[in-house]
């Protein structure tokens, strides 16, 4: 029987989806040695930690590594495709609930939801409200966005349509720029932006992309939303920003290393919110990502293409490998 191998457990609807396709197994541990050893036998992985390169050399059955989300920085694509292996992913369908992750950390941030609370809860009525004399509106800011994919998008056209804020963004792609948003170069969007929110994908050109530098750049209050991957910024010069009082606060989901530790600068500050990677993790999003990716599944097993093929130049190795497939 075909074996299904998940590295987390899907949607209920997902796990009804692959049940007359194969065994679906849910991984026992996410550590490289136990990943290698349960995807040996494994038809297809659906990935939502991060595979090592060498779980493709002994598995010799794997058919595809499917992306339970829409990054692709948890699969090792080279070493896929090399030992033809089907790369896919299930993009875009998380959008939403980014965007207003995104929305919802920045009002957190402009109206000092933290010590609000803390402090009202600690100390009383007064103490509470106080905070309010230094908190701000959103509207009439204005957000800048790097990336302007699927997120970058929904953040844009939320912030826009929904907060009166003034849009500008940065991107690889040249395409027309959405209603209401204006394209400015990278260094520019983090002098004139009020919010900065990081959409972008992690690759060699946005490592570092936060840097010292462009953090020195940045509005005395400038907030810095990322959703995006933990090492676009330097830890380290954001953390002295933040220790300087050089800007107005972060909202962090993602960390270069994960699980973020205990004792880590970032969870001193009253103006950083800090979670654990779970912007695009909601009830709805589970669903639409579980369900795609079951489906990429189902496809691939009944020995056609997925649809968000992602290492085209795999397909003639592919089908050395499985004849039939697709």
């Amino acid at each position: 029987m075909r074996k299904i191998l998940s590295t987390h457990p899907l949607h209920p609807r997902a796990t009804a989806m692959l049940a007359g396709a194969g065994r679906l197994a849910i991984a026992s541990a996410l550590d490289a040695r136990t990943l290698t050893a349960e995807a040996r036998d494994a038809d297809i992985v659906i990935v939502r930690a991060p595979l090592p390169p060498d779980l493709f050399d002994g598995a010799k059955d794997l058919r595809a590594a499917i992306r339970h989300g829409a990054g692709l920085d948890m699969i090792p694509v080279e070493a896929a495709t090399a030992a033809g292996v089907l790369v896919a992913n299930v993009p875009a369908v998380n959008a939403r609930s980014v965007a207003e992750h995104v929305m919802f950390t920045a009002l957190a941030l402009s109206r000092r939801f933290r010590v609000m609370d803390r402090d009202l809860r600690a100390k009383g009525w007064l103490a509470g409200r106080e905070h309010a004399n230094s908190t701000s509106e959103l509207a009439g800011k204005t957000i800048g966005i790097v990336g302007l994919g699927a997120v970058g998008q929904a953040v844009g056209h939320i912030a826009a349509h929904g907060f009166d804020l003034n849009v500008v963004a940065t991107t690889r792609s040249l395409r027309p720029a959405p209603e209401r948003v204006g394209f400015l170069s990278i260094d520019a969007l983090v002098e004139q932006s009020d919010i900065i929110v990081l959409c972008c994908p992690l690759t060699e050109e946005t490592r570092g992309l936060i840097s010292r530098e462009r953090i020195g750049r940045m509005k005395p209050h400038a907030l810095l939303i990322n959703v995006s991957r933990g090492p676009v910024v330097d830890d380290e010069a954001l953390i002295e920003a933040l220790r300087k009082s050089r800007i107005g606060g972060a909202a962090l989901d993602v960390f270069s290393t994960q699980p973020l530790p205990p004792n880590h600068p970032y969870f001193g500050f009253d103006n950083v919110i800090a979670t654990p990677h779970l912007a695009g993790i909601t009830e709805e999003s589970m669903m639409r990502m579980g369900v795609g990716a079951a489906n990429e599944a189902l496809l691939v097993l009944a020995n056609k293409l997925p649809v968000n093929l992602r290492n085209p130049e795999v397909i003639e190795h592919y089908r050395r490998r499985f004849p039939a497939g697709g």
